[in-house]
């Protein structure tokens, strides 16, 4: 027995069926990647990575399609280059003082005042890459690209004057090179994820902190502390990683527009850093806090307790990380 569609009828069956193909074919050709950070939307970096996401949609025609979830709500910020290293998520942007027990060059940033600068951070940033390169591709990830903090101070309820107002005080730090620098100056240091900090002054764990402006109002320092003191010590990096598995997956013309746009997103990071520490301070002084510059008695403090950290940095690090530090020094000693 035999059927004969009416023409219309066959028409639109074929119609629908070369449709649904054409759908699978699409969802097929596009490629899907989870991508986590550990910032609020507010926050300059998470719209500089908004900015990354969108450039790379556009480079690659919507093949290569980006999911970002921000403020820890997929990831908390410091398990996010684990799973990026498992393949549980494709992408991230993690805070590199992180990871100072890893790797001594993960924290080499955080010596004060050895690259206090944006332009020297960025050529600090610039001898440190290939470093990181080898160190993450060994590790079966990408690394890409970098965003740099504001000036950093510290978070106090009175006035800071001298080293002296930082004896006993207990105060929340990041790294464990922002923890050698705080327990040097007198303070009893502890690190803390950045979501933990509100809790942690509620409980009394905590009492000041050292961080930057932009820091300051995501978790409104203004509830907890009156006085920023900003000392331009330490300008800390962040960085952009993929799984090196998904990366190379991707085709070379698509490997390029991500490469492209990590590059821009790095530059458009060290901008973006400048302004918002004007923004935010702004925004503190707002909400009723003080905010000043270092005196030159902490300053002092700070540059003698930077060269320390140097030297003990040296005798924790191999030989090709204290290379970097040496190019760097060299290419210092040369502008000056």
């Amino acid at each position: 027995m035999s059927f004969t569609f009416p023409t219309t009828t066959l028409k639109a069956a074929l119609f629908a069926a070369g449709a649904t193909l054409a759908m699978s074919t699409a969802a097929i050709a596009q490629t899907q990647w989870i991508m986590a950070s550990g910032y609020p939307e507010n926050n300059f970096m998470t719209q500089n990575l908004r900015e990354w996401v969108k450039d790379v949609e556009k480079g690659t025609a919507g093949k290569l399609k980006i999911t970002l979830h921000t403020n820890d709500s997929l990831i908390k910020l410091d398990s996010i280059k684990s799973a990026v290293q498992r393949g549980q998520v494709q992408g991230g942007e993690i805070r590199l003082g992180v990871y100072g027990n890893e790797d001594p060059m993960y924290i080499l940033d955080g010596v004060p005042f050895l690259a206090s600068t944006y332009d020297d951070a960025w050529k600090l940033m610039e001898y440190q890459h290939p470093y990181f390169q080898a160190v993450f591709d060994k590790a079966g990830m990408v690394i890409a690209g970098y965003q740099v903090w504001p000036s950093q101070g510290f978070y106090t309820k009175t006035p800071v004057n001298t080293v002296d107002d930082f004896k006993g005080k207990k105060i929340r730090i990041y790294s464990t090179a922002t923890q050698r620098m705080a327990s040097l100056l007198g303070f009893n240091a502890t690190i803390l994820p950045f979501a933990e900090i509100p809790q942690a002054f509620s409980t009394g764990l905590i009492e000041a902190l050292f961080t930057s402006a932009q820091t300051g109002t995501d978790i409104q320092a203004w509830d907890n502390t009156k006085h920023f003191t900003n000392v331009g010590a330490i300008l800390s990096k962040n960085a952009l990683i993929f799984n090196k598995r998904a990366f190379t997956r991707l085709s070379p013309a698509e490997q390029k527009v991500v490469t492209d746009a990590s590059d821009a997103y790095s530059k458009r990071s060290w901008a973006l850093s400048k302004g918002a520490h004007e923004e935010k301070s702004a925004i503190l002084k707002k909400n009723g806090m003080s905010v000043s510059e270092g005196p030159p008695a902490v300053v002092d403090a700070m540059k003698k307790v930077g060269v320390q950290m140097a030297q003990e940095w040296k005798s924790t690090a191999n030989a090709d990380a204290i290379a970097v530090l040496n190019l760097y020094m060299a290419s210092q000693a040369k502008t000056n």
